[in-house]
């Protein structure tokens, strides 16, 4: 699929991968991803290799990203004595105009604001990870190791098991 024929919060995602040097690329799948199971299933991996794509609102009302690996579920608590954040739940309002991305297609890169990013020290563990290519039904394969320098995130445990 050409980049133009991509939609266009997809074609957002694309340009960031290349303009941060990245040969990654986004592909369209014919059924949804929204969830770590769907996405899973989509492109024929392991759920822990699943970046689920998590936009919080800190005390001071500003944007986080923590990017969670589809076999764990965020602890927040846990996540608060890591971090020195506390997370609350964000509207999808909040996250569209932070992110540039509805619920369900949140990229790992190519936010609208700056924000912090958080990477679940679980997704090291695969070589690769598929992660939300900007929309519901895009994706995009990337080394674990990419998704922590394009996001400039910092590796954490985000659940306490």
């Amino acid at each position: 699929m050409m980049h133009d024929e991509l939609p266009t919060s997809a074609q957002r995602v694309q340009h960031a991968l290349k303009a941060a040097g990245s040969h990654a690329q986004i592909i369209v799948l014919p059924v949804s991803t929204r969830t770590a199971e769907e996405a899973a299933a989509a492109v024929g991996c392991a759920v822990g290799q699943i970046v689920k794509s998590l936009i919080f609102m800190d005390g001071q009302g500003q944007p986080v990203y923590v990017a969670v690996s589809g076999q764990n579920r965020l602890d927040v608590q846990f996540f608060a004595q890591q971090t020195y954040i506390t997370l609350q739940r964000a509207s999808p309002e909040f996250v569209r105009l932070h992110t540039g991305y509805a619920i369900g297609g949140v990229a790992p890169f190519g936010h609208i604001s700056h924000m912090p990013h958080f990477i679940d020290a679980t997704l090291l563990t695969y070589a690769t990870v598929w992660a939300a290519g900007g929309t519901p039904n895009t994706m995009v394969e990337l080394l674990s190791t990419e998704l922590v320098a394009l996001t400039a995130g910092h590796v954490v445990r985000v659940c306490n098991a």
